[in-house]
């Protein structure tokens, strides 16, 4: 079999900024600039208005068609771009036969076109997961498996847990009573977005921790916000809530600094979604300040997010993939590593991003009980349905 055709497809879609603030993709209110791209209101970083990422199809000369998805919540025209004037070229009529070494290879090769152009990450990474996703959805499909079989050790779970991304509300009290609601529904474990002004922030930890009990895990994601000086009087106040992981804390260029942080507080850092391979986490991993990796499977792909994943297995560090905004491919793809592998126990559950993206499935991806149900067709297991 031979790859015939990539065609890249960068999404659009409007959605209610008020039911999203606070949430996965949409941690911080925005200011008032005019555009689709507007700054944080907490801290210097574009968001979008609308719901964005970028489709990849790859289609054999068998006709079978396989789904994947870059990570692009700005400008997926971007990401397309280089699938179509870089991947493409390089990929047109290589032969495929689904095996895992077959995709290692092509993942190579697309990686090859322009490392020695400083390009070893950002854009051009997530042109290449979203390709090598599809890629994976081809290769269960030729062995009739779901993606999760394929993978060598794999634990083939038929569920994985979800942790909660987000609390909405508008004060504390309001947060305290959703909480409260989700707990009702079955989720054990939550995030915050640090998306106000320090002490309203740690004084909903603190009642969030009195209200759902000291056995519900609380995490934080600090949104880059932090600085060196600043961080160790937080996260020492986390400490004292029993914080599951303090997440972003600091700028992400600077293992360093993030070391000095972790060895000043008794709660574990989580970094993991500004980077897109092993190459790029390695110095964190050997600066032994991650307590959590958070591999973006739209930034990294599965093959090398099975790589970032055994590298944190030898250096025992859990895997807690990261989810933002995101269609099918994505999701799932996440909900297959998970699935797969042994140092993973928890996944990032978004209910509005996953509302958008089964509405554009042909058979929705399942959640039950504060659980991903892991899809059990042959690939991904999500078609999408085109037109969006």
């Amino acid at each position: 079999m031979k790859i015939q055709s990539i065609e890249a497809i960068p999404v659009k879609l409007p959605r209610e900024r008020p039911k999203s603030v606070g949430t996965a993709g949409s941690p911080t209110g925005l200011d008032d600039t005019p555009g689709d791209y507007k700054w944080s209101a907490v801290f210097p970083v574009l968001y979008a208005v609308n719901f964005e990422t970028a489709l990849v199809r790859v289609t054999l000369d068998d006709g079978r068609v396989g789904w994947g998805e870059a990570q692009a919540p700005l400008a997926p025209e971007v990401a397309c771009a280089i699938v179509d004037r870089l991947l493409r070229p390089v990929l047109l009529n290589a032969g495929f036969d689904g095996s895992i070494e077959n995709i290692q290879t092509l993942w190579g090769r697309m990686y090859a076109t322009m490392r020695v152009r400083g390009q070893t990450g950002g854009f051009m990474l997530d042109a290449i997961s979203g390709v090598d996703l599809a890629l994976w959805d081809l290769a269960g499909k030729i062995q009739n498996k779901p993606v999760c079989a394929l993978i060598p050790g794999s634990r083939n779970l038929d569920q994985v847990k979800a942790y909660h991304s987000g609390v909405p509300g508008a004060n504390v009290a309001e947060r305290v009573r959703n909480a409260l609601t989700l707990q009702a529904q079955g989720f054990q474990a939550f995030k915050l977005f640090y998306d106000c002004g320090r002490d309203e922030f740690l004084t909903t930890v603190a009642e969030l921790r009195r209200a759902l009990g000291p056995g519900v895990a609380l995490a934080v994601d600090a949104l880059w916000r932090l600085t060196p000086e600043d961080a160790v009087e937080f996260g020492l106040a986390l400490d004292r809530c029993g914080a599951l992981w303090l997440e972003a804390p600091l700028a992400p260029e600077d293992p360093l600094e993030h070391k000095a942080l972790a060895g000043r507080i008794r709660t574990p850092l989580a970094l993991g979604e500004s980077y897109r391979t092993r190459h790029e986490l390695a110095p964190f991993f050997r600066s032994g300040c991650m307590g959590f990796v958070q591999p973006d499977l739209g930034r990294s792909g599965l093959t090398e997010g099975l790589h970032i994943a055994s590298m944190a297995a030898s250096y025992r560090v859990p895997v807690v993939p990261h989810v933002s905004i995101a269609m099918g491919p994505q999701i799932a793809a996440a909900i297959h590593l998970a699935a797969a592998i042994a140092n993973c126990d928890l996944l990032e559950y978004n209910p509005n991003v996953f509302a958008v993206a089964n509405q554009h499935l042909v058979e929705p991806l399942g959640f039950a009980q504060a659980a991903y149900q892991v899809p059990r067709g042959p690939g991904l297991g999500c078609e999408v349905r085109l037109p969006l």
